[in-house]
């Protein structure tokens, strides 16, 4: 780690750290896959070119609802530290491992081919890498690109998935932006880039997971109105998941919202799916605290949730019971918290969302 200072202060001190140390099972892949998640939280300021590390939970929604196979080629184009890629590891090996392990070529296509990650800080990058080695990911594709500069001829139509809260407080002139982005979508707006980029980079089928801030869903600028113009008419507009605005605390205050959508090149929206979500799990203030037992919180608890429980964790009822189950929510009023909009009505309301 470059310009890391490495000092204690008394040897006794350095004797103790490496006796706790001794104690823990390192031949264990998620015990230093979790201790360096957990030092990595502890990094609590935001980077210099704006980066914020999704929370873990909002993550791990996002992966559950996307559901990644092992034939995905998964890719987050301004990865950080790899967060949105390690946990799509983790989910590959709990739920297809004996499929992904089976023999030494689908063992290969894990290690080598099915990540792929770009970031243009050195800094993140090495982190990032760390991160994905220590999960057990031997060899991922995470190298430096500024994804919004250069142009994407290699990396064109790559990836079935795509996984990514990308930087959204940021402009671009237009001499430094990739021109292959400019034209899908004429802005200076990095977060209307990156959808652009997202849009570029996948295969036609493939699909996306996206944070995104709420002016995206509302803006009146002509570059937003074409984009989910573009997204609900020209692509397929899956669903629309509001987050509380404290979800970045104590980072930022910014409302968000979760886009999924898949590439079509020809349409196929009919209905989008709108849920809003309410709480996250933890407190809607800055120290943002856990409000339940470790083995409720996240998407996928231990059990079933009771009403009370899910007043302060949603996100089991998003994934679990209402994403899994669309079919169910056409009866639904738009006054409750999820419900399914047809397309007729979006493009009636000039394409608002």
């Amino acid at each position: 780690m470059k310009d890391a200072l490495f000092m204690f202060p008394k040897a006794s001190l350095l004797a103790n750290v490496v006796d706790m140390l001794d104690a823990i099972d390192m031949a264990d892949r998620d015990t230093k896959g979790d201790l360096y998640e957990y030092m990595l939280g502890k990094i609590a300021s935001a980077g210099q070119n704006g980066q914020f590390r999704t929370p873990r939970h909002i993550i791990c929604l996002m992966v559950e609802m996307m559901a990644p196979q092992p034939s995905d080629a998964i890719c987050d184009p301004a990865c950080g530290t790899c967060g949105f890629l390690v946990a799509a590891t983790e989910y590959l090996r709990d739920h297809y491992g004996s499929e992904i392990f089976k023999n030494a070529k689908s063992c290969r296509r894990f290690n080598e081919e099915t990540f792929h990650g770009y970031d243009f800080d050195s800094t993140m990058l090495r982190i990032g890498s760390m991160n994905m080695m220590l999960h057990g990911v031997e060899n991922p594709d995470v190298r430096y690109k500024d994804s919004l500069e250069e142009t994407h001829v290699g990396d064109s139509e790559a990836y079935s998935l795509i996984l990514a809260n990308p930087p959204f407080a940021g402009s671009l002139d237009y001499e430094s932006t990739a021109k292959d982005l400019l034209q899908i979508v004429k802005t200076k707006k990095t977060e209307l880039l990156f959808i652009a980029l997202f849009l570029r980079l996948l295969k036609v089928g493939g699909r996306a997971a996206v944070i995104v801030p709420d002016g995206v869903l509302f803006g009146s600028s002509k570059a937003r109105k074409y984009l989910r113009k573009m997204l609900v008419e020209e692509q397929k507009l899956d669903a629309v998941v509001s987050m509380p605005s404290v979800v970045f605390k104590p980072y930022a205050g910014v409302s968000t919202a979760i886009l999924f959508f898949t590439k079509t090149n020809s349409g196929g929206t009919d209905h989008v799916w709108f849920y809003d979500m309410r709480a996250d799990g933890q407190s809607l203030d800055d120290k943002r605290t856990n409000l339940l037992d470790s083995e409720l919180l996240g998407p996928v608890p231990t059990r079933v949730l009771k009403p009370e429980e899910h007043d302060e964790n949603n996100l089991p009822d998003v994934v679990l019971t209402r994403w899994k189950n669309l079919a169910g929510e056409t009866d639904r009023k738009r006054t409750e918290q999820s419900f399914l909009v047809p397309k007729a009505d979006i493009a009636a309301n000039d394409y608002d969302l």
